[in-house]
């Protein structure tokens, strides 16, 4: 049921704080605050000139301020500087519906269809996953850490579909987001590549940085690092993605992928540089599979097909599954 009337996601009263750890350690402050609300480092600088941030109990006024392991940072959001939520949420603001496999008190599961963002970027687009979930039960709003992510723990691209949890309470919340960081979640992805690859299984663990044009590249692992040769260690953040062949046909593979990091783009990033790019990707593809004959899909081939982690107060894990989207099941019929 749609909630109809004004609301947002702006927690004006509730202080966001984190005790900076070892792995944030000697970031620069604009840095750290763009990673942890998921902004740019223009944004997370208009914060600290605004005095929406606080270093050790006092206002910060430096982006380029090196942290320290043990450091507290405090952020206010300010309702001037909110992104909004689903002002007058009606249908015809959420112009999808989500399918939900599962909804309890604590945890929703959905799946996203292609073509929505999961949350609002900068641009403050209006038909989001986050949008929806509010409008399907506004006490979602105040659950999390980043108030344009309302209960949100993770995030499929765009143009992917497929398998979502939404936290419903902030204690939730918290069992999710260790999960995700100790890498328990299970995730599996059904994923078409150009190409005809060999090999019935493979691994990529090429890390992941971001590159001068703003897009996702991954780095080739560098042989072992000592101290005398650190200045040859590549950038960027680990990453490790696993494949399984499911099917070959005469230009394509479909995929199974499990990835064990979550970083941005990572199956697509990893598959370009495995000289496999995925179908449809129009953001990292390569000139030689581009075919005057090839069959147009108009979007991704990338589907979240399952996903598994454990509940509040259970150690089994729970698993959703989630079909193709009949545009992917008809475009592989039509490769038969």
């Amino acid at each position: 049921m749609l909630y109809s009337g004004i609301y947002s996601w702006m927690r004006y009263m509730a202080d966001l704080s984190y005790h900076i750890e070892e792995k944030d350690a000697l970031k620069r402050l604009d840095v750290f605050i763009a990673e942890w609300q998921g902004i740019s480092r223009t944004k997370a600088q208009g914060l600290i000139a605004d005095g929406a941030i606080q270093h050790n109990e006092s206002v910060a006024t430096k982006a380029s301020k090196s942290l320290a392991t043990g450091d507290v940072i405090v952020y206010t959001p300010q309702p001037s500087k909110q992104l909004p939520i689903a002002q007058e949420a009606t249908s015809e603001d959420v112009v999808h519906d989500l399918v939900i496999l599962e909804e309890t008190s604590d945890y929703m599961v959905v799946v996203k269809p292609a073509g929505m963002l999961t949350h609002p970027t900068e641009a403050n687009e209006p038909h989001t996953v986050a949008h929806w979930v509010v409008a399907h039960d506004p006490t979602i709003s105040g659950v999390g850490e980043n108030a344009a992510r309302p209960g949100i723990v993770h995030r499929l691209d765009k143009g992917a579909s497929g398998i979502l949890v939404v936290a419903k309470t902030q204690e939730m919340f918290g069992v999710l987001k260790k999960q995700f960081k100790q890498r328990t979640v299970e995730k599996e992805y059904v994923v078409l590549v150009h190409g005809v690859i060999a090999a019935e299984t493979g691994s990529i663990d090429f890390s992941i940085d971001r590159g001068k044009d703003g897009r996702m590249v991954a780095r080739p692992r560098v042989e072992e690092i000592t101290l005398q040769k650190m200045h040859t260690v590549q950038p960027g953040k680990e990453a490790f993605t696993e494949f399984q062949v499911l099917q070959r046909f005469l230009h394509y593979t479909l995929l199974r992928v499990k990835i064990h990091t979550g970083r941005t783009h990572q199956i697509r990033v990893h598959m370009h540089a495995y000289g496999h790019p995925v179908v449809g990707d129009v953001l990292y593809h390569q000139k030689q599979y581009v075919r005057k004959q090839a069959p147009v899909l108009g979007r991704l081939f990338l589907h979240a097909a399952k996903l598994c982690f454990s509940p509040k107060g259970k150690d089994v894990a729970v698993c959703f599954e989630a079909p193709l989207p009949k545009e992917l099941s008809e475009f592989l019929a039509a490769l038969s």
